[in-house]
């Protein structure tokens, strides 16, 4: 599925489960955008239901792509509520992501580390057991190395 709305295509308003099944989500996905300040609150009709407005598919699929891109719901909710005061959150938003991908470049430098390691320790038990005649024990999970403690 598409996280874009169809060019010159133009809704009205939408009852929950329109706009869930529009969106992607789930109506209880929709409530929680709602609670968190992801999505304005919709107007009720006399029966109860909500009414969304034609804009709300984009602000779902704008929540969508921004979580597909790491942002967490309270970030955005954050950034929203600085939009809906008037001001522009480009910069905050700018500063997260940069801190998303330096996060991002330690966590690949980690999974490189444990993935040596972890070859290393294949190649060890490999070894181990080429010398461990069948039925015998080769101690493999007691050859796994200390972990030294950071000072």
């Amino acid at each position: 599925m598409t996280l874009e709305p169809i060019p010159g295509f133009k809704l009205g308003a939408m009852k929950s489960g329109q706009l869930a099944r529009l969106a992607g989500v789930s109506t209880d996905t929709l409530r929680y955008y709602e609670r968190r300040g992801l999505l304005p609150r919709p107007v009720r009709g006399a029966n109860n239901y909500r009414d969304y407005p034609p804009d709300a598919l984009d602000r779902v699929l704008l929540v969508r792509r921004a979580l597909a891109l790491s942002f967490s719901v309270s970030e955005m909710a954050q950034l929203f509520a600085v939009r809906n005061r008037g001001g522009a959150p480009c910069r905050t938003a700018r500063a997260l992501l940069a801190r998303k991908l330096d996060g991002l470049e330690v966590r690949l430098r980690e999974l490189h580390a444990l993935k040596r390691s972890l070859r290393a320790t294949l190649a060890d038990w490999d070894a181990r057991l080429l010398r461990t005649p069948p039925g015998g024990r080769a101690r493999l999970l007691e050859s796994i190395p200390r972990q030294r403690r950071s000072p």
